[in-house]
C-alpha cells in the first residue's frame, strides 16, 4: 500500500504534462504569429510589384 501511496504522490508531484502543454501552447501561439506576419508581408509585397509594373507598363 506504501508503494502505490509513493507513486501517486510523485505522480502528482511531476510537472512533465503542465510543461508539455505550456510548450504546446507557446508553439501554437508562434505559429499563429508567423503565418500573419507571412501573410500580411505577402500582400505588401504584392501590391508594390502590382505597382511597378503598372509604373512600367505606363
Amino acid at each position: 500500500m506504501r508503494n502505490l501511496t509513493k507513486k501517486l504522490v510523485s505522480f502528482v508531484k511531476k510537472e512533465d504534462g503542465p510543461t508539455a502543454v505550456e510548450y504546446a501552447v507557446m508553439l501554437a501561439l508562434i505559429i499563429i504569429v508567423c503565418i500573419a506576419a507571412v501573410t500580411t508581408l505577402g500582400k505588401n509585397a504584392n501590391n508594390t510589384f502590382s505597382k511597378a509594373g503598372s509604373a512600367i507598363a505606363a
